[in-house]
This record gives C-alpha cells, structure tokens and sequence, in this order.
C-alpha cells in the first residue's frame, strides 16, 4: 500500500471516530444520569433526536468498514433506542375498579393564551381537575368570568403576575397542602376528595425554566421538592421543564409514578414549542405524572392559541 493510500485511510478513519465519539458520549451521559452543567440540561431534551441521528453514523462507519468506531457507535445506538423507544410502546395498566379522574394541564403562557380556546377544551374534554401554570390574576378573571367555575367549582388560587402563578380548579371538593416555591416559582398543591373514592393529592408543576446556567439550581430545586409517589395516591401534572431523558424526572418515576403519554406510546409527542421556531424541534416537557398504582385510561395533547404550549390530558381509574 502506497503511503497516499495509508494517510487517506488513516484520514477516514480519523473523520468516522470524530463523527462516532459525541454519540457515544451523549449515550454514556444520558444512561449514567452524570450531571456535567448547565449546557446537558439544555441538550439532553433532544435525546430522542440524537438517537435517531446515531443510526446515520452506525451505517457511516460499517460502509467505510472502519469496524472498531462501528462497534462504539452500535452501542450508542442500542443503548438510546433502548432509552427512547419504550415510550412509542403501550405498557399495560394496572387493575383499577375505582372512580376515573380526568386531568387537563394548561401552561397559560403568562396568561395571554387564549382563554376562551380553554374553556372550549374543558368543554370538549369534561375534566375534573385542572392544573394551570403561569396563571395571571388577570386570566383568572378571564376564565372566571367564562364560567370555568361552573363545573369547576372548587380552586386554589396562587394566581401571581408575570410566568410564577399557578391554580387548581376542581370538580371535587380541595383542601390545599404546602405551596412549593423556588425561584419566586409557585407550584400549587391540593388534596381532592373523589366521589367513591380515595384522596389523591394534585400538583401543578412548573419549576424555573433552565434558560441560562443562573438557572439550573432553581430548576433543580423545584423539581427535587415535587413530592414522591406514595401515600396519598399522587398525580403530577403541567410544565415540568423536562423531558423524561432528564434524570430529575426519571427519579420521579422510580420513586413510583408513571408517565401518561409514555404507558399509552405517545411519549414522543411533542408539547413545546407549539412551532418549530428559532430551529428548535418540539420536546414532550409537559406531562402528567401518576401513581403507579392508578391506570392510565387515555392521553393526549391539544393546541392552546397564543401559548408556546400544548395542554396535556389523560383520564385516569383510580384503584
């Protein structure tokens, strides 16, 4: 072999090791939970994408026959699918004969989404509680006046200006619990007595947004303080700020809940951005989370106008 024949393989080879060592060390990060910073909080949302992308570089490496960077990026590719992939696949439900709990979340955009496309969808959808966040005094009044109180009778108000408020409306009567507060971030909490049936205790989520490095404690914070699942049945619902790759929310879930959209194979389904705007791909930061031991019915997820958010709904049977 002539010596321009060996730097140009040796040139290939140097390239398919470039391509395949950021998805092996996205794969080593994300199936470890290592917390390296700000910027893998910001990066690991998209790991649904970058497992989809590792496949390119697998049949990169094994058409070039560069077979040790093949092997490195096979592995990557097994191992985000294998993280990813579940959530396309409906998992059984638990026995449940109890009373059903419809729960519809709506992040309200600092409340100047579209109040009256809300309460179409709480027309439509008939839930029994929603969760809200960022809800301002002034959309309250606006979904007030509507009539959201009609069949919603009951709330826990901590409506606040600007993206910190959160609510809980109620078909059932509410007995409120400790409010969560990072970052001026307030998470209402209540307990609700269903008809026929236990207590279950609902939060609405909405931890600081990571935006910036400044941010990542409160973000950490906020989502460390959402209680664990056990006793009363808990349910989890509205903008979490994360996707089920951060290890914060898969924590939640060995702790014993479960996510709607993943048992039902719908965890791909995007909630923001509402458009594909500034280049970002949609990401599935908005959820509701339930105990284990509940069974999760249905789930989907709505257009809101005016928010950069897509509501969430699941109908749930309680055991």
């Amino acid at each position: 072999m002539s010596g321009e024949s060996r730097k140009s393989r040796r040139w290939v080879s140097g390239l398919v090791w470039v391509l395949v060592v950021p998805f092996a060390a996205w794969a080593v990060l994300r199936v470890t939970g290592v917390d390296v910073g700000w910027w893998w909080v910001a990066l690991v949302a998209f790991t649904p994408y970058v497992a989809a992308a590792s496949l390119v570089v697998l049949l990169l490496a094994g058409l070039s026959r560069r077979w040790a960077p093949a092997v490195v990026a096979l592995a990557a590719s097994v191992a985000l699918a294998a993280a990813v992939l579940p959530r396309q696949l409906a998992d059984a439900a638990p026995p449940a004969g109890g009373p059903s709990l419809r729960v519809l979340a709506a992040n309200l955009a600092v409340g100047a989404a579209d109040t009256e496309a809300l309460l179409r969808l709480v027309g439509e959808l008939k839930p029994d509680v929603v969760a809200l966040q960022e809800l301002t005094p002034a959309a309250k009044e606006r979904l007030e006046n509507g009539g959201l109180r009609k069949g919603l009778p009951h709330v826990v108000d901590r409506s606040q200006k600007g993206v910190t408020g959160s609510g809980i409306y109620s078909r059932y009567p509410l007995t409120e619990q400790p409010l969560i507060v990072f970052g001026r971030f307030r998470q209402a909490r209540a307990a609700i007595r269903v008809t026929g049936g236990p207590v279950v205790e609902i939060t609405s989520v909405h931890p600081c947004a990571p935006s910036h490095v400044g941010k990542a404690p409160c973000w950490r914070a906020g989502l460390d303080a959402l209680p664990r699942a056990g006793e009363p049945l808990r349910v989890l619902a509205g903008d979490f700020n994360a996707t089920l790759d951060h290890w914060a929310i898969r924590d939640l879930l060995d702790s014993g809940y479960q996510d709607a959209a993943d048992v039902t194979g719908q965890g791909f389904t995007a909630t923001w951005p509402e458009k594909w705007w500034d280049g970002l791909p949609g990401v599935a930061i908005d959820h509701v989370l339930a105990d284990r031991r509940i069974a999760v019915r249905a789930f989907s997820v709505h257009a809101l106008p005016a928010s950069d958010h897509r509501p969430v709904f699941a109908e749930l049977r309680l055991p």
